[in-house]
């Protein structure tokens, strides 16, 4: 009878979870998922924008960063994290 009990009080938690974790936590997951094959599959010479809102070109691609060439002879060296969006020719890639 106790046993019962507590199975029906942990019911309301296990639903919970449950929701949290279709609402929040996959989705946070896949957007991960889809940044990191974005940010891998950057080669040189790529348009892209940083999570700062700075325009530039790929120049090179190394282990844990990347250099961008913003304007004429001005390069930034950022974290692969700072990527926000790679853009193609007409306009925007991944929003």
């Amino acid at each position: 009878m106790q046993n019962q009990n507590m199975l029906v009080q942990l019911i309301p938690f296990v639903v919970i979870f449950a929701i949290f974790y279709l609402l929040i936590i996959m989705p946070a997951r896949k957007k991960q998922k889809q940044h990191q094959s974005m940010i891998s599959s950057l080669r040189g010479g790529e348009r892209i924008i940083t999570a700062g809102g700075i325009y530039g070109t790929v120049s090179r691609v190394m282990d844990d960063r990347f250099e961008i060439q913003v304007d004429g002879n001005t390069k930034l060296q950022i974290t692969k994290s700072s990527i926000a969006t790679v853009m193609e020719m007409g306009g925007d890639k991944n929003k």
